[in-house]
């Protein structure tokens, strides 16, 4: 496990010891925008619209929000898990994934998440989203490229998006609107705007979303 704070519960953040806990990247408190704890709530702030990254239908029953980082390996281990999650649910569920970049951990993570924003402006998000993640391991500058080559799109256009940073607000917004709404770490799961606390194994999530679809 990644651990970015100290051991224990930092003071004013009971969530981040609880993430901790279930497994997961902790942020670190510097990349964090200034706020008041009571602000800091278990729900989702940035409501879900045209400009996520949506796959599945979007007038599903159940959305399920994933705040996640390319190189955190807890969201490495949880993408298999989703796209079974995803299998299993069908056109019941839609997926959002929004970019939660741990910097000061993954040096990584940035550059791949300005790769995926990259490729969606060229309609390709998801397909960059997952060879990424496929290829988590050897992740880095040489891996995106070779990715966007393979997806037909620009290794050079690629490489000057990243230098003049124009990806790097969108980021930042999917960033901040994680912190706003409790996300201390990676992954962290919102199911039908609510945050799921729990571990995020298969059975975890499918006994979740079904206690969504049910009502109970």
């Amino acid at each position: 496990m990644t651990i970015a704070h100290r051991e224990g519960e930092p003071p004013g953040e009971p969530g981040a010891f609880r993430q901790q806990r279930l497994g997961g990247s902790l942020a670190l408190p510097t990349e964090m925008p200034a706020m008041e704890e009571s602000h800091i709530m278990p729900n989702l702030k940035t409501p879900v619209s045209s400009k996520d990254h949506i796959q599945g239908d979007e007038s599903a029953p159940v959305v399920l929000v994933e705040y996640g980082d390319y190189e955190c390996p807890h969201c490495g281990h949880a993408y298999p898990i989703v796209k079974r999650v995803q299998k299993h649910f069908g056109n019941k569920l839609a997926l959002v994934f929004r970019n939660f970049p741990l910097n000061q951990i993954h040096p990584n993570a940035e550059a791949a998440a300005e790769s995926a924003e990259f490729a969606a402006k060229h309609e390709r998000f998801w397909e960059m989203h997952d060879a990424i993640f496929e290829n988590q391991k050897r992740l880095g500058p040489e891996l995106l490229l070779e990715l966007a080559n393979s997806l037909t799109l620009s290794g050079h256009e690629l490489q000057e998006s990243l230098a003049g940073h124009e990806f790097t607000s969108r980021v930042r917004s999917d960033f901040i609107g994680g912190v706003r709404s409790g996300v201390n770490g990676t992954p962290t799961f919102f199911i039908n705007g609510q945050r799921h606390d729990g571990p995020f194994e298969l059975e975890d999530l499918v006994r979740a979303i079904g206690e969504h679809l049910t009502g109970t």
